[in-house]
């Protein structure tokens, strides 16, 4: 046997073992998706049967009707398309419009400010709730409240209680500048030449470029809105302003858990953000490559 093939065994049998390890795990990764459509299929006799059956014996899409008929899980459903498209909006817009000032616009504390940013991000969410349920509470002219914000609810149970506070994250703000970093110089002293004002050079010149990472950053902020629980339950107390986390929380009540409708509409709950990662693979993918190569 010679060394080359020798060598080419040696590859193939390593491509095998690499192979076979991610089928594995992608497999085992993808088993508690595959239980939950299984259990959101099974009629309920056959959900607490032991031992567990993995397949259903007869189809049933009985729990999918309880699941809209036993909440109002379209309009939730609704609520949290419109508050997650809301996160999308704000974030990407926002976020490159502060990630390009950072990046290629000189003003004083110019690092210092995004040093203050980034530490942020080290501050855990669960800290921040109690201020920010105090500003959106006293938040003045709005709900009730009079000049100094005191007399009313705020922006409390209103959907903008949700919006605002995560309008813009510290995350978003530091992709976008980290991809304008990536991006040539000239091209913007080039407009300037040309007498083109900052918002244009922004607006018609970098932004365009800036399509990969303005749909990673659209995934990533759908998908952190869409799961949205805590939050929302803090600030929305209208049962039909609730979202579709806190309407899967409604099938487990009374230390009982009707676990057909749950997974019925977990399976539907999953639905968005799937067909998201879908079709925004080539993107996201792309935007992930290029995200932190610039450097200042």
């Amino acid at each position: 046997m010679t060394s080359r093939t020798t060598a080419t065994i040696r590859l193939v049998l390593g491509r095998t073992v690499f192979y076979g390890v991610l089928t594995v795990m992608g497999l085992f990764m993808l088993l508690p998706f595959l239980w939950s459509l299984s259990t959101s299929l099974k009629p309920n006799e056959e959900i607490i049967a032991l031992p567990i059956k993995w397949l259903p014996g007869s189809l049933t899409f009985e729990h999918y009707w309880s699941a809209f008929t036993t909440v109002p899980f379209a309009r939730h459903f609704a609520n949290s398309m419109l508050l997650a498209v809301a996160g999308v909006a704000t974030n990407v817009l926002l976020g490159a419009l502060a990630g390009y000032a950072f990046a290629r616009l000189a003003f004083r504390g110019n690092r210092l400010l995004f040093r203050l940013l980034l530490a942020s991000m080290m501050v855990p969410p669960v800290v921040t709730l109690v201020p920010s349920f105090i500003i959106v509470r006293s938040m003045p002219l709005v709900g009730g409240n009079d000049i100094t914000g005191q007399g009313g609810a705020g922006l409390l149970n209103t959907y903008w209680a949700v919006i605002l506070p995560g309008a813009v994250g510290a995350f978003a703000v530091f992709m976008m500048r980290q991809f304008f970093l990536a991006l040539p110089k000239d091209l913007g002293e080039a407009a300037r030449v040309d007498g083109c004002r900052e918002f244009r050079i922004f607006w018609s010149i970098y932004l365009p470029l800036c399509r990969p990472a303005l749909a990673t950053l659209s995934v990533f902020t759908f998908v952190a809105g869409w799961n949205g629980f805590l939050w929302p339950l803090i600030v929305l107390n209208d049962p039909d302003m609730m979202t579709i986390q806190m309407s899967l929380a409604a099938f487990s009540y009374n230390q009982k858990t009707d676990y057909g409708p749950l997974m019925a509409g977990s399976i539907v709950a999953m639905v968005p953000t799937l067909l998201l990662f879908a079709f925004g693979q080539r993107y996201l993918t792309r935007g992930l490559a290029f995200t932190g190569t610039g450097s200042k």
